[in-house]
């Protein structure tokens, strides 16, 4: 083989693509990461903003795969904040000597599949070429940054950025006038830390969140002691529960105990603080009755917290139930909007007309900065893979694929796509779960099928159009048995970029069942994969 022919090639570098590679060394086949980052991380290398932390607890929001790695690492708060993570996915990369095969600062810019040779030529940005039997994308959900098209941007006289291609070297906000466009899980955790180093912040407010208190501290020994002692019971959980997280939803609803009761469940849940807060009930995301009681709480609360009537009631969520978008958890975010240099504008009622060059203009007037921070998430789950080039049997691009939405099988491939593999794909759990749970779950079944192929003397792996078909209305019947479409302003519908079609991305159907479901598939020999030689 030539120097740039491989077995595989991964595109990208974080939770996703370190345990692809490290597994594919197992396979017989030779595979080299593509990196557009100049280090290991993936979304942790790139989100370095202020407050950036992870909302699963450090514990579980680690690899499985390892017991020495689980063993030997040391996490030091509950909720591990970008500096350390990245830090353990660094020693991550150095322990099972991942680095050799990673490279770094290369960019894929399009990838095409030959027909003729049934193998895919990928292209980078500084004009490497390589060929591969197999793509796998390992590019994250959250990573293509969703800048807004707001007039005037351009001729801004200060600084801007988005927090998601946050500097690596930092900024400094001392005695600045800051304005944070965004209130979703980003903009939570960014504002509180924001306004202790501004002179002032202006807060741009589109849509109030609900949000739990993460209650964050130290991991004490003992801690770290019994859930290394226990990981096995803890992992088994994990897999078997509806996100990913190492405790189970109750069984009861919310409407079957009494109203003090109820309220002392949310209490409890509340002062114990996290994700855990949405396992109270088991009704909480299928029974709009039973959503009112939690989202009528967190209302309650956020009328508690605000000393100001009026900025308390532009923070009370009123247009969605609750953890309907993605559930944030928080450190005094809403006890920052008691702080004498913070300011809220709510955009609902006076949009943003322009970006002058001294601040931002809306319909009420001009809130004059020197620094915006645009904290408006991600294009999620599809902009990742299309702003890559994909061009499948024929020619046909990933892009015309899903003009009218994300379509796949599985979440794992799409029809059209030989050989191509997407770890965390849109119609897979992905983002409603903890992330490394479903990525581990996925790079197993890739990994699997790779070796399957390759004892088989199989050269080629593709979903069927009717077994995308089939998938995509089960994706779409499962979500309806929800609430989650009801929030009309979420990212898990694209609602956050102008122009992407309105459809709900990930498979609400729970982890435990999407896994059981995969397995399946294996277990009666890829029913819905046509699998061919040449």
């Amino acid at each position: 083989m030539g120097r740039n022919e491989v077995g595989v090639v991964v595109v990208g570098a974080g939770f996703a693509g370190l345990y692809m590679l490290h597994r594919l060394r197992g396979t017989g086949l030779s595979a080299v990461v593509l990196e557009a980052g100049d280090g290991v991380g993936g979304t942790w290398y790139w989100n370095r903003y202020p407050g950036a932390r992870c909302d699963s607890e450090s514990y579980y929001y680690s690899y499985s795969f390892s017991e020495e790695l689980q063993q030997e690492w040391e996490w030091t708060e509950r909720y591990p904040a970008q500096e350390e993570i990245l830090r353990y996915l660094e020693h991550v990369a150095d322990r099972f000597d991942l680095r050799r095969d990673i490279r770094f600062g290369t960019r894929v810019t399009r990838a095409e599949f030959d027909d003729g040779t049934g193998r895919w030529g990928v292209h980078t940005a500084g004009g490497q070429r390589w060929s591969a039997q197999f793509v796998v994308t390992a590019v994250g959900c959250l990573s293509a940054a969703n800048i807004p098209q707001i007039p005037g941007l351009d001729g801004f006289g200060g600084d801007w950025f988005h927090t998601g291609r946050w500097p690596h070297d930092g900024v400094d906000l001392a005695g600045k006038r800051v304005g944070v466009v965004g209130t979703g899980s980003t903009g939570i955790q960014v504002i509180p830390v924001v306004a202790e180093q501004a002179a002032h912040l202006t807060v741009f407010q589109r849509t109030a969140n609900y949000s739990i208190p993460a209650r964050n501290s130290p991991v004490d020994q003992a801690f770290r002691d019994e859930v290394k002692a226990g990981y096995a019971d803890i992992r088994a959980v994990q897999r078997a529960s509806t996100n990913g997280h190492p405790f189970l939803i109750s069984p009861t609803s919310a409407l079957e105990v009494p109203e003090d009761e109820r309220r002392a469940i949310y209490e409890a849940a509340w002062e114990r603080g996290g994700l855990r807060f949405r396992a109270s009930f088991a009704d909480l995301l299928v029974d709009r009755a039973a959503n009112d009681t939690a989202s009528e709480f967190i209302r309650d609360k956020i009328r508690g917290i605000v000393h100001d009537p009026a900025t308390a009631e532009k923070l009370v969520p009123l247009d969605h139930p609750f953890a309907t978008k993605r559930p944030p958890i928080d450190t005094h975010y809403f006890e920052t909007f008691n702080r004498e240099n913070v300011t809220l504008v709510d955009v609902r009622a006076t949009p943003i007309e322009q970006i002058t060059s001294t601040g931002v203009r809306t319909t009420a007037g001009e809130h004059e900065l020197d620094v915006i921070v645009f904290a408006t998430g991600f294009d999620a789950m599809t902009g990742p893979l299309l702003n890559i080039d994909v061009r499948g049997t024929g020619g046909v691009t990933l892009r015309e694929r899903w003009a009218a939405g994300p379509v796949t099988y599985l979440g794992l491939q799409v029809a059209g796509f030989p050989n191509l593999f997407t770890i965390t794909g849109p119609g897979s759990p992905s983002v409603l779960t903890n992330m490394p749970t479903s990525i581990e779950q996925h790079v197993d079944w890739i990994t699997d099928a790779v070796v399957h192929l390759r004892e088989e003397g199989i050269d080629r792996m593709e979903a069927t159009p009717a077994a995308e078909d089939a998938w995509v209305a089960h994706v779409n019947e499962v979500a309806a048995r929800t609430l989650l479409p009801e929030a009309a302003t979420s990212w898990y519908l694209g609602a956050n970029v102008p122009g992407k079609p309105r459809v709900f991305m990930p498979y609400a159907g729970g982890f435990a069942a999407y896994a059981r479901a995969c397995a399946e598939v294996v277990a009666d020999g890829y029913p819905g994969f046509e699998l061919t030689s040449r």
